[in-house]
């Protein structure tokens, strides 16, 4: 039995939730988002609730269950709140700024890179080491934030590259003579 499917999805003032077939539409002061889920799950929307019930007894049933609950919760939270990310530069000459839609990075290549930002995420460097990424779409602004990772992951040796802020590197030892 899936713990997080049990739990009915609580809707806070400003947020409607509407339903067709087997998709949900949420719409918000930030914005709208839609979820179409698999018919092995079954979703209402009664006062101010929404309810997801498994429609069989299946392993991918209950697999369905919990992660569809999961996604309308967010998309709930994201029509009403900012999901946020931050990431942190280290590394000699390492920096970030933000031109128009934008992102350069200067992370020790031979050029600067050049990251487009996405519709619907915002992406923001207060200071030249720190990486700011905001949306109401959980998925996205983590994918957003995976992607400018990538461009330099943390070594384990000195720790330079991109880090999420609260991300722990396991520092290795190097060589001895």
């Amino acid at each position: 039995m899936s713990r997080i499917g049990k739990k009915p999805i609580s809707l806070p003032s400003g947020v409607s939730v509407t339903q067709s077939g087997q998709t949900v539409e949420v719409k918000g002061p930030k914005g709208t988002q839609s979820f179409t889920a698999t018919d092995d799950v079954t979703i209402t929307v009664e006062d101010n609730e929404v309810k997801v019930t498994p429609r069989g007894k299946s392993k991918r049933a209950r697999q369905q269950w919990g992660m569809s609950r999961t996604v309308i919760a967010n998309m709930v939270h994201g029509v009403s709140n900012t999901f946020k990310k931050e990431l942190e530069i280290r590394g000699v000459g390492y920096r970030a700024q933000v031109q128009g839609n934008v992102l350069k990075l200067n992370l020790g290549y031979s050029h600067d890179v050049n990251f487009d930002i996405p519709a619907g995420v915002t992406v923001t460097a207060a200071k030249p080491t720190e990486i700011t990424v905001e949306g109401g779409d959980l998925q996205q602004v983590g994918q957003v934030a995976a992607n400018i990772r990538d461009w330099r992951r943390p070594e384990p040796y000195k720790g330079k590259g991109i880090r999420y802020k609260d991300e722990y590197i396991f520092q290795k030892e190097g060589k001895k003579k």
